[in-house]
C-alpha cells in the first residue's frame, strides 16, 4: 500500500494525536509533526500533505498582537482550504480553519472545560460524527466562533452551539477533543494547571471523568475517524 504523508500543527507537546495515531498509521499515513514554535507556518507548503491536521493550545485566534504564529496559521490554512485539501482542525484548529473561513472567532458565554456529549444534528447525509451518539468527549476552550459560510453544523452543546462543522467530505472542524488519549491525561492537568486554578475547576473531578469516559471516547473516536478517512475525496 503506498503510504500518505499527514503534517499535524502542534502549539504544546502534550496536545498530540492522541489516541488518533494509532488509526492514521493503521490507515496509512505517516505522520510528521509540525511544532509551530520550532517550525516557521509561513514555510510549509500547505499543500503539500496528503492530510493536515491542526492541533489545539493555550493560545487563541485573537492574539496574533502577541503570538505572531496565529496569522502565518491562518495564511497558511486559507491556501489549504482554497483548494479543498483534506484537513482537520481540532479545538484551536477549527478556530483557526473557521478564522481561515472568514468566520469572526471570540470568547463563548464562559470556559466550557470537561466531559459531556454532544447534540448531534440531523445533516442532508449522515453525520460523519454519528459513533459519539451519546459519549462524552472533552472540552477544553474559551473562545467559539460562527459557523462559516458554506459549512455545515455537526454538533452543538448548551455553552456552544458551533461544536463541529464539515465542507464536503475533505474538511472538518471540531471545536471539542475527540483525540485525548486517557493514559496521558495527566499531562493535560499539569500542562494547564494554572489555567484551571484561575477558572476554579477541579483536576480531581476531570482526573474522575478521564478515567470514567476517557475509554468509551478512544473507542468511539477510532470509528469516527476511520469513516472520515474513507470517505475523503483525493
Amino acid at each position: 500500500m503506498t503510504r500518505l504523508s499527514l503534517q499535524a500543527i502542534r502549539h504544546v507537546h502534550f496536545e498530540d494525536l492522541g489516541s488518533s495515531e494509532a488509526i492514521l498509521h493503521e490507515a496509512g499515513y505517516d505522520i510528521e509533526y509540525l511544532d509551530v514554535a520550532d517550525r516557521d507556518p509561513s514555510a510549509i507548503d500547505p499543500l503539500a500533505a496528503d492530510l493536515l491536521v491542526v492541533l489545539g493550545g493555550p493560545i487563541g485566534v485573537n492574539d496574533a498582537d502577541t503570538y505572531p504564529v496565529v496569522s502565518k496559521e491562518i495564511d497558511l490554512l486559507k491556501a489549504r482550504l482554497a483548494a479543498n485539501r483534506p484537513t482537520m482542525g481540532i479545538c484551536l484548529g477549527a478556530q483557526l480553519m473557521a478564522a481561515a473561513l472568514g468566520a469572526p472567532v471570540y470568547p463563548g458565554p464562559r470556559k466550557e472545560i470537561g466531559w459531556s456529549t454532544l447534540e448531534l444534528t440531523a445533516s442532508s447525509g449522515q453525520n460523519p460524527l454519528a459513533a459519539l451518539q451519546g459519549v462524552p468527549v472533552l472540552h477544553w476552550h474559551g473562545d467559539t466562533f460562527d459557523l462559516p459560510d458554506g459549512c455545515e453544523l455537526l454538533a452543538s452543546t448548551t455553552i456552544c452551539r458551533n461544536q463541529a462543522f464539515s465542507r464536503g467530505p475533505n474538511i472538518l472542524g471540531l471545536q471539542f477533543h475527540p483525540e485525548v488519549a486517557v493514559a496521558r491525561f495527566e499531562h493535560w492537568l499539569l500542562g494547564h494547571a494554572s489555567e484551571l486554578s484561575t477558572a476554579n475547576i477541579s483536576p480531581v473531578a476531570l482526573r474522575r471523568d478521564a478515567q470514567l469516559y476517557g475509554k468509551g471516547l478512544e473507542a468511539a473516536n477510532a470509528r469516527v475517524l476511520r469513516g472520515w478517512l474513507a470517505q475523503i475525496e483525493r
